[in-house]
């Protein structure tokens, strides 16, 4: 009786039927009587009987032969036992053919108190036998290498696979050991490999290595070998077998991944032009070339435009004016190179002109002969570098990106002997190609940054001038030192009566846009403090100008999909008047300015700190203080305090240290204060206005009561000639009469008392008519029949500017007139 193979065991609860429909072998249900009282659909297939014609049937009539009585009841007794039985049995199929099956009878369990038997079965299949010759042909044909090695690691037995790898016969390489035909580190390390095969008897697989065949010694290739132990009968090890597969192809492709995904890294990390193009040349040599040039059109170099023509441009000039843009070679010293880094040049390897660079299409040369006539006669300097060098093999691959051509980059070898092949020329393709993305990126960078950065230029003040009233000195640093372009902006502007606005603000943001958006406040302000507004109302007019900006933009970015809207702005705008050594001022969101008196204290005015801009709803509130006779009066943006640790208290204290020098030079204390509190590039622009204070003495302002009666006008006229002639201004007395007759008959014609009379001389000469109403002066043009109506028309023209400012008295009616001189 055959052995037990597997025990089975079924509870009692397990409904059987559904059980054996999920088995993947034919199975049947057997009764203590024989009887199929279960049968499934794979007993079905294996032997033709549906489940209809044998339940209930005995199942000694699907035997095909006959059973010995007492070996069935020997089973059926062990099965009782608890113990399985399994054996070949031929069974008789319902076409009549006889099945041998592998029949497996499980231990007896009960289903609904009846003893029942689980009987499986699966058809037996003939195994295929190997002859000798078949399997000779296999190990002496297969296109893997195979080799056997003795306890010694010397060679008996290698197929012909093995031998063609090598380049070594057969016969040189029996009883000899791999070290002694490869020398070297690869021999040593393949049989340390073996060695550890031999006593561990673990298998080594896919050790993957580089080396050279004899048969072609110049070429590098790439080998896949795995190991594994040999053991007789008595598991004793006889020796080691090896295979090996010939990888190259895929080695190659690895490799050639692997250079391009490090391309990608190595290549366009800054938006520079040259420095992209050298980038490429240090990353191709010595990885896939000795001697590497790029050569870029001019006009790529020089931002003019696209300057490049395309394919569909027209007719292409007859030679391509280049400019070598970057050089490397594997050589001290670059002697290869005819011409150097930024010569001019115009290499296109013969017989190819400028057609090369539009067609786009690489040139392989895989053996360069510098004897070619062509060579000879058209470039005659570089076949002689060629010679002296043994260059021998070249590519050159136009870089093109966009469709636009930018120029050309060649790769030569000299001291690797192995020539360019058609792989090697996809490789330069890739890494030209890429190369060619970043600088046409560069260049469209440079191109726009340079715009960019103009506009930004003419957006911030070109020259600062305080007047008499203040000596100023600003600094401006944006958040990218090679960017250029910021939303922070500042500006000094001469009011009238010798007063002096400064302002200081910052658009949310960094690039054009935000340079945008601060040019259009900076010129919003210009236009406000021209109208001799008040701090707090000037801001509340900006407040209402960022509104309807953020308002139009927004539905701008919405409809063009953009991102791109104004968020907002911080400012803070001061009034200086040098008369009263008094400063006005009100910010919107930002930090307050900075007091240094004349004994270097330096503290920080309390200001209302007010709304961003563009929040509306809310109000500003100016604040007045006193400025000493040589204070030092600051503005700055919040970059300049908020430094890496963004601790603003901090960066406070440090801009108190910073400036407590109050007779340092103004230019001085600027630059060494930036450079102080902001020694590392900072997330954010950065900008600082200082102003030195000077008070407008009194021997430079002189002023009249005038009665609200017209005959005081002569008076009060003869005593500002008077003033103008004493101040050796003789010129000027004629139009000063003029001026003031004007102005003073209008405000007791038209204005409230009281009314007041100030000449100041300054960097011009200001006649000041103040009185208590609040109309506004009206400049028309009377007609030739009126008696009257001309007053301020002939100021207008008598005066290098006039207007009218309004206090909380009242209103001033001012003209200035230009002091010859000054």
């Amino acid at each position: 009786m055959d052995s037990p193979r597997e025990d089975f065991d079924v509870s009692t609860t397990v409904r059987p039927h559904g059980l054996l429909d999920a088995a993947s072998d034919a199975a049947a249900v057997l009764s203590a009587e024989g009887d199929v009282v279960g049968w499934t659909r794979g007993a079905e297939a294996l032997l033709g009987h549906p489940a209809v014609t044998m339940l209930g049937s005995p199942a000694v009539r699907l035997l095909a032969k006959r059973v010995d009585p007492a070996r069935a009841a020997g089973v059926a007794e062990r099965c009782r036992s608890g113990m399985g039985w399994s054996g070949l049995v031929p069974l008789r199929h319902l076409d009549g053919r006889s099945v041998v099956v592998d029949l497996r009878v499980s231990a007896a369990f009960r289903i609904g108190g009846a003893e029942c038997f689980l009987v499986s079965a699966r058809e037996q299949r003939p195994q295929w036998t190997v002859g000798q010759s078949v399997l000779d042909g296999f190990l002496t044909r297969s296109p893997i290498g195979m080799a056997v090695m003795d306890l010694d690691l010397r060679y008996v037995w290698l197929n012909d696979t093995l031998e063609q790898f090598g380049g070594v016969p057969r016969e040189q390489r029996l009883g000899r050991r791999l070290s002694e035909l490869l020398p070297g580190l690869q021999g040593t390390t393949i049989e340390g490999l073996m060695r550890k095969v031999l006593t561990t008897r673990e298998p080594v697989t896919d050790y993957e290595y580089l080396g050279w065949s004899w048969s072609d010694p110049h070429r590098q290739r790439a080998y896949s070998t795995s190991f594994f132990p040999l053991v007789d009968p008595d598991d004793t090890v006889t020796g080691v077998c090896y295979l090996v597969s010939d990888v190259t192809e895929r080695w190659n492709a690895r490799q050639l991944l692997s250079l391009v995904n490090e391309a990608g890294t190595r290549i366009g990390t800054t938006l520079d032009v040259l420095r992209t193009a050298q980038e490429l040349a240090d990353f191709a040599v010595p990885r896939f070339a000795d001697f590497v040039i790029v050569d870029l059109l001019e006009p790529v170099l020089s931002n003019e435009g696209h300057g490049t023509w395309l394919p569909d441009a027209g007719p292409a000039p007859d030679r391509a004016v280049m400019r070598r843009a970057a050089l490397r070679t594997v050589r001290e010293g670059s002697p290869e190179a005819v011409a150097g880094i930024g010569d001019q040049v115009d290499f296109l390897p013969p017989p190819h002109g400028v057609d090369l660079l539009i067609s786009g299409e690489p040139v392989l040369v895989p053996e360069l002969d510098p004897d070619d006539r062509q060579w000879a006669l058209e470039q005659p300097a570089r076949a002689a570098r060629i010679r002296d060098f043994g260059l021998h093999t070249l590519i050159s691959v136009p870089m093109r990106a966009r469709n636009t051509v930018l120029g050309l980059t060649t790769f030569a070898r000299s001291l690797n002997p192995i020539s360019f092949e058609p792989d090697d020329v996809l490789l330069a393709q890739e890494l030209v190609a890429r190369a060619a993305v970043c600088v046409d990126n560069a260049r469209r960078y440079t191109r726009e940054h340079t715009a960019a950065v103009t506009l930004q230029r003419s957006l911030l003040p070109q020259a600062l001038t305080g007047g008499t009233a203040l000596e100023v000195a600003s600094s401006y640093l944006p958040a990218d030192a090679t960017d250029g372009v910021g939303g922070d902006w500042f500006d000094v502007i001469p009011l009238s009566g010798a007063r002096v606005g400064l302002v200081v603000g910052d658009v949310v943001g960094h690039g054009l846009t935000a340079a945008a958006s601060m040019g259009r406040l900076r010129t919003a302000v210009q236009t406000l403090a021209d109208m001799d507004m008040p701090p707090d109302d000037l801001l509340a007019h900006l407040d209402d100008l960022v509104l309807r900006l953020g308002e139009e933009e927004g539905k701008g970015a919405v409809a063009e999909g953009s991102s791109d809207t104004f968020v907002g702005a911080t400012c803070l705008y001061a009034v200086y008047d040098p008369v009263t050594r008094r400063c006005a001022m009100a910010r919107a969101g930002h930090p307050p300015p900075v007091v240094v008196s004349p004994e270097g204290r330096v503290h920080f005015p309390e200001i209302p700190a007010g709304p961003p801009l563009g929040l509306g709803g809310m109000a500003f509130e100016a604040t007045e203080i006193e400025l000493a006779e040589g204070s030092l009066f600051g503005l700055y943006t919040d970059g300049l305090i908020e430094g890496a640790d963004q601790d603003v208290d901090l960066g406070m204290a440090r801009l108190r240290g910073a400036l407590a020098c109050p007779g340092a030079d103004l230019e001085t204390l600027c630059t060494s204060a930036v450079r102080q509190l902001v020694p590392v590039p900072q997330p954010d622009d950065i900008a600082l206005l200082l102003a030195r204070t000077h008070a407008l003495g009194a021997g430079n302002v002189v002023s009249w009561d005038v009665p609200a009666d017209p005959a005081a006008v002569a008076d009060v006229r003869a005593e500002a000639v008077r003033q103008v002639v004493a101040w050796g201004y003789d010129e000027l007395a004629t139009t000063t009469e003029l001026i003031v007759s004007e102005l003073v008959t209008n405000a007791i014609r038209y204005a409230e008392p009281p009314i007041r009379l100030r000449l100041l001389r300054d960097a011009r000469l200001t006649c000041e008519v103040a009185d208590a109403s609040s109309t506004a002066p009206r400049l028309r043009h009377a007609r030739s029949t009126d008696e009257g109506g001309r007053g301020l028309f002939l100021v207008a023209q008598l005066a290098h500017r006039w207007g009218a400012r309004y206090t909380g008295e009242g209103k001033i009616i001012w003209a200035e007139q230009e002091i010859p001189g000054v």
